[in-house]
């Protein structure tokens, strides 16, 4: 795991104990430091109960979830995981029953909405930080190898343009690591040797947590309405990702794409503040070949490699290897993915798109299509969706948004209000036609009827499994 000598008999405060939570204990712990964790969930916390020789002290003690199942847990949402390991031991208290003072940083997971939870003034009143665990490697990299740092953000795309770059990195023979808000938690992963690259998916709640990331290269993809419910309005959305910039040396590579004006005004932020040469501006519309491309199609993954390719480049990575690796990249589960095909019909799974914003351009990326779409609505209205309506045969409306999205829907196409996704699944097949694709591209989160996108993801490749 990645650690840091500096963390030795330091005093730290741990809110959330998700993967990123546990990953974050079990770093400190091996640094040296004295650490009170907590969780709201009592069954996420009694896995570091005492009493199986897994800590002690008055506040109760216990040990840490093995690393091995950190991967496979949500980083925002409590997880189960296997038993502590014996011997590592922490305090287990609620940091706001606790007098702060001394303490050296509060370690909040990014689930923790900053702007309504109680520990910020806590934290605030004792004179003490509250950060995440991107602040914390940050901190660490002055005791590892001499690496580069690559930090990706953005609404939407974030995850497939991280794995790409990863990816690319890989096939070039580069030492890399993957982690951020996606994969394995950083401070998990075993510390990279001289040369490698960090590449990390950086949501604006991890960047609000983080004070001093220096990214060799930093990539925005684009920023739209998502997350208002932890900001004062769209500008303190838009304010958390320039953020990542503003860490930044000078020097540094800024990859901005500029298809909103939110983008668009923080790339000119940043030339006016003499780091103009730094700053290589991502387009919208640019024409390219993505035939060889089999797992980014669509207009939307077309920036994603743009942005991609100019991060590579700004490490130095030869074209023939950026080449190789977009050529051979397989995409990501749920994010455009091409899950089989019955009877010369096309089956993609897109339940990552939970906002009309991430579905636009799948309805871009095929024709024929058989869209299902619905769940938890984040907006009362599909108009970002509106230029592929084209390419629409039929709409299956399903879960809370259902009859929203079917009036919504009606003037533009043909609909059918489904309600579950087996239903949807299975009228698509009934209707579809050799040459058509159905698309399950929700423009919706998924908690009206599953646990997260994956979820739902992994309900619809079940189902298209069992089609005869």
């Amino acid at each position: 795991m990645i650690t840091a000598r500096a963390w030795a008999g330091k005093r730290f405060a741990v809110l959330g104990l998700a993967r990123s939570g546990a990953a974050t204990v079990a770093a400190l712990l091996a640094g040296g430091a004295n650490v009170v964790a907590w969780d709201s969930d009592a069954g996420v916390r009694s896995q570091f109960l005492p009493g199986t020789g897994r800590g002690t002290g008055a506040a109760g003690g216990g040990g840490l979830p093995q690393a091995a199942s950190l991967a496979d847990s949500p980083l925002h949402q409590p997880a189960a995981g296997p038993p502590p390991r014996a011997g590592e031991e922490l305090a287990l208290a609620d940091p706001l029953t606790l007098d702060l003072t001394g303490f050296d940083a509060v370690v909040a997971s990014p689930g923790v909405p900053l702007n309504r939870h109680p520990i910020t003034a806590h934290a605030a009143a004792a004179r003490v930080p509250v950060i995440g665990d991107i602040e914390l490697f940050a901190q660490a990299r002055a005791e590892l190898p001499a690496t580069r740092v690559v930090g990706i953000t953005g609404t939407n795309g974030k995850s497939t343009t991280t794995a790409l770059i990863h990816h690319i990195l890989a096939t070039a023979g580069v030492p890399t690591l993957m982690g951020g808000n996606i994969g394995l938690p950083i401070l998990a992963q075993d510390a990279l040797p001289h040369g490698g690259v960090y590449v990390l998916e950086l949501s604006s709640y991890q960047i609000d947590l983080t004070q001093t990331l220096d990214c060799d290269v930093a990539v925005l993809l684009n920023i739209t309405p998502d997350h208002l419910d932890r900001y004062d309005g769209f500008a303190g959305y838009a304010a958390s990702k320039a953020r990542l910039f503003a860490m930044q040396a000078l020097g540094h590579a800024a990859i901005i794409g500029i298809a909103d004006e939110a983008s668009s005004a923080i790339a000119r932020q940043i030339a006016r503040g003499g780091r103009a040469e730094a700053v290589t501006r991502i387009a919208p519309g640019v024409c390219m070949d993505q035939s060889r491309w089999p797992a980014l199609q669509g207009p939307h993954n077309a920036q994603n490699a743009l942005a991609a390719i100019a991060a590579c480049e700004a490490l130095g990575v030869s074209q023939a290897a950026i080449d190789a690796g977009l050529a051979s990249f397989g995409g990501l589960p749920h994010r455009m993915q091409i899950v089989g095909e019955r009877g010369g019909v096309r089956f993609v799974n897109d339940s990552k798109a939970t906002n009309p914003t991430s579905t636009a351009p799948a309805l871009q990326a095929f024709d024929r299509i058989h869209w299902i779409c619905g769940g938890q609505a984040k907006t009362d209205d599909l108009d970002a969706c509106r230029p592929g309506f084209a390419n629409v045969k039929r709409a299956y409306t399903i879960g809370d948004a259902a009859v929203l999205f079917e009036r919504l829907l009606t003037p533009d196409m043909p609909v059918e209000q489904s309600g579950t996704l087996d239903a949807a699944v299975a009228a698509a097949w009934a209707n579809a036609a050799p040459g058509d694709t159905i698309l399950l591209s929700p423009a919706c989160a998924s908690f009206d009827q599953y646990r997260d996108f994956t979820a739902r993801g992994d309900a619809f490749v079940a189902l298209v499994e069992a089609l005869a």
